[in-house]
């Protein structure tokens, strides 16, 4: 193998770790864990969530009132999602509300904004930006790019009622440099006040390699992957910064006020940062934070084999989320990507998408759309909004060491 083909092969390696991380919150989240259910943990296999139903693992069902009057003595309520389903943030948005009315004193932190616009977010809050002055200095199309429909109603519920809004997330690039070469190999200036994480659990650690593996394109056999694999611990490392950030974040929310005044502070986040209690939960736990409640929305049909105690404190059932296929709030691809060397890096295809139909994978980049070449941001946004219904769009991939031609057909809108 000559330098340029192991140059090649290393760079790949180190993207697909990174796609792995953000990919990770969608994983875990979307079925696809049942393999990390322990032997111990006996499945209720029933109805286990009936929709509008609250229920607490090996307890059964609750009244909304108990689960609400439950949570609201603790200092932290995390709150989980599958990022792209509409069901889940207006369960979200129900519970914030009940949570609110037993306990004004809140504020309300999320994955979505990393640190450096938390004054756009207190701006927001104030009344001082409009809602498109607050999304474009946000950066909101570079930094999450997910449909912000999904997630105004939650910033407006903290607007309209004062609620302080708190940035939880750091930048991609750190979580990029950390995936490649580890937490002790990056500047304390580097760091964005991230401290180091506590160690993972063996448990987390078993929750995690089968998903890694999944998404590994590593040549290594499936049998060759455990614990101390290098790529494997850097994978760790980026995941558990994630996390590690958030809860300090969410830590540092509590620590601005003293006794008995403290806040309760709510997280919005990826399910799988909450799932088990490995991530946030974890890290909370570490910085001296106990009294953590972790509810999770659960969609009709979903597995009951996952449905173990410890998965969360409660759930609750919602109805099975249904694509808006037939006339998309705006045109999107439905992907997440970053700019870097080379056009636009996939970091995630959301299901049912255009992106999932015309065949676009998760680490592909994306070079050129519509013959032109992508440099940043924008070039992918502009053009995609501004593409006709019910025409193709071609583009430009490299796959690995792979370049082909991928045709996304963009749906007519229907009457």
């Amino acid at each position: 193998m000559n330098t340029q083909q192991t140059t090649t092969k290393k760079t790949v390696n180190l993207q697909c770790s990174l796609i792995s991380i953000m990919f990770l919150a969608f994983s875990i989240y979307l079925n696809t864990v049942q393999a990390q259910i322990k032997p111990d943990q006996k499945p209720i296999m029933a109805e286990c969530v009936p929709i509008g139903s609250w229920v607490v693992p090996d307890k059964g069902t609750l009244s909304n009132v108990e689960i609400i009057a439950h949570a609201a003595k603790h200092s932290v309520v995390l709150l989980g999602e599958t990022h792209v389903n509409m069901e889940h943030h207006r369960w979200q948005l129900q519970t914030l509300a009940a949570l609110f009315a037993v306990r004004p004193d809140m504020v309300i932190g999320f994955e979505m904004f990393p640190r450096r616009v938390q004054a756009v977010l207190d701006q927001w809050v104030a009344g001082e930006l409009t809602e498109k002055e607050f999304l474009a200095a946000a950066q909101w199309g570079t930094v999450w790019n997910s449909d912000a429909n999904l997630y105004l109603p939650l910033f407006h519920f903290a607007r309209m009622n004062r609620i302080p809004m708190r940035a939880l997330n750091i930048e991609t690039s750190l979580r990029r440099k950390v995936t490649e070469n580890g937490f002790d190999n990056i500047s304390e200036e580097e760091r964005e006040g991230v401290t180091r994480p506590a160690e993972p659990s063996t448990e987390y650690l078993d929750f995690l390699l089968p998903i890694y593996k999944r998404h590994d394109r590593t040549d290594k056999k499936e049998g060759e992957i455990s614990h101390n694999d290098p790529d494997f611990r850097r994978f760790i490392s980026g995941q558990q910064l994630w996390d590690r950030a958030m809860a300090q974040y969410i830590y540092a929310a509590l620590d601005e006020f003293d006794e008995p005044e403290k806040p309760l502070v709510v997280g919005i986040m990826g399910s799988g940062h909450i799932v088990y209690g490995y991530g946030v939960p974890h890290q909370l736990r570490d910085l001296g934070v106990e009294d953590v409640f972790s509810l999770l929305p659960w969609d009709a049909g979903k597995s009951c084999k996952q449905f173990v105690s410890g998965v969360a404190d409660a759930v609750f059932g919602v109805m099975p989320y249904v694509s808006q296929s037939t006339q998309p709030m705006r045109q999107r691809l439905g992907i997440r990507f970053e700019i870097a060397q080379g056009g636009a890096h996939v970091l995630q295809v959301e299901p049912d998408s255009i992106a999932e139909v015309a065949d676009i994978k998760a680490a592909d980049v994306i070079t050129q759309i519509a013959g032109l070449e992508i440099k940043d941001t924008d070039d992918v946004i502009n053009i995609v909004k501004r593409h006709a219904p019910g025409t193709w769009l071609p583009l430009t991939v490299k796959r690995g060491d792979d370049v082909m031609e991928i045709i996304a057909k963009f749906p007519a809108l229907v009457d």
